[in-house]
């Protein structure tokens, strides 16, 4: 005779996101008119056009993003550019920052790309070069920055020299300071390249893994960005600009807090208009070196050891780059 306790187990129901978000649509469905009158007022309408203004231009620059650095995970070896690197260390460093031009890529994935090429015996001051490079000086990026700004051509030489001039003066000082028991002996090991006949498979998989990953920090700095222009009054922004230092150190900050995209910030900075060119500026440098998404990749990467010296000297790197590209362009 069957006992309780052979019997198999009861599956417990669980409500998933599935069902939360089915439920969220059908109360926006059956209250639609309510809702209506609940939050029409002027705030809300004003803190929804930014929302929707920020992710439709944003949107269309994520998604040729993610889709450029699925092609490169899956097409391009890094082998590639391990081939074109120049011997002398120094040299390579230059190649490194000015590829990230050619070689295009969002922050989530140039950490991997790294470790790639440091698998691959490419000096570590290079693979570092690369890695705060693509993400910050690609054509993607400087469109998104240019249909940002627009009639601003200076902002986009500007963001360009200071996020090139921050990845290079970091691979210079790894190269001249850095030390290798700071990078996790995982780090180095050899990683394979993709199989000819997986090469698709992992194009589709990285730029979904990367849309939903990058998506979902553009959604968050759309609501944060309209939160600041509804909550914030317009009165601390103009504060910021009156004391330049302040407007910088908070931009700066912030930049690594939100941890957005770099397809998508400039759409972030733009909708601040009461804050002058230059916080902005230091907003879009710093982001794509330094923020707690690349600390946290950084980390489990290469090692907290590393993650906890890099990242530190990255934003005071960023800062200072950007502050000096936008006293020279701006």
């Amino acid at each position: 005779m069957e006992t309780v306790a052979d019997s198999p187990p009861r599956r417990r129901w669980r409500i998933t996101s599935i069902e939360v978000l089915c439920g969220v649509l059908l109360i926006a469905i059956l209250g639609q008119a309510w809702l209506q009158d609940v939050l029409d007022v002027p705030a809300l309408r004003t803190g929804s056009t930014v929302f929707v203004a920020v992710c439709v231009q944003a949107l269309p620059f994520l998604v040729l993003g993610v889709l450029i650095s699925g092609a490169i995970a899956a097409f391009v070896p890094a082998r590639v550019l391990r081939r074109v690197l120049p011997r002398n260390e120094g040299a390579a460093v230059g190649v490194a920052g000015l590829a990230g031009v050619a070689l295009p890529g969002c922050e989530c994935a140039s950490v991997p790309v790294a470790r790639r090429l440091m698998g691959q015996g490419v000096a570590p001051g290079v693979a570092l070069t690369f890695l705060l490079a693509a993400p910050a000086v690609n054509p993607v990026v400087l469109v998104a920055t240019a249909v940002a700004f627009p009639g601003q051509p200076g902002m986009v030489l500007a963001r360009f020299l200071g996020s090139l001039g921050t990845a290079m003066v970091m691979g210079w000082l790894w190269v001249r300071f850095g030390k290798a028991e700071w990078i996790a002996e995982r780090a180095l090991r050899r990683l394979p390249d993709s199989e000819p006949g997986s090469r698709w498979r992992t194009f589709t998989e990285t730029a979904r893994a990367d849309l939903v990953e990058a998506g979902g920090f553009l959604v968050l700095g759309a609501l944060i960005s309209a939160a600041l222009g509804v909550l914030v009054p317009a009165e601390w922004f103009g504060a910021l600009g009156d004391q330049i230092v302040l407007g910088v150190l908070v931009m700066a900050v912030l930049a690594v807090v939100l941890a957005l995209c770099s397809e998508a910030d400039a759409f972030v900075a733009a909708s601040l208009t009461a804050l002058p060119l230059l916080p902005k500026l230091v907003f879009l440098v710093v982001g794509p070196a330094v923020d707690v998404k690349l600390f946290a990749l950084q980390a489990g990467t290469f090692g907290r050891s590393f993650a906890l010296r890099f990242a530190p000297v990255t934003f005071v790197v960023a800062v200072a780059c950007a502050v000096l590209a936008g006293a020279v362009v701006l």
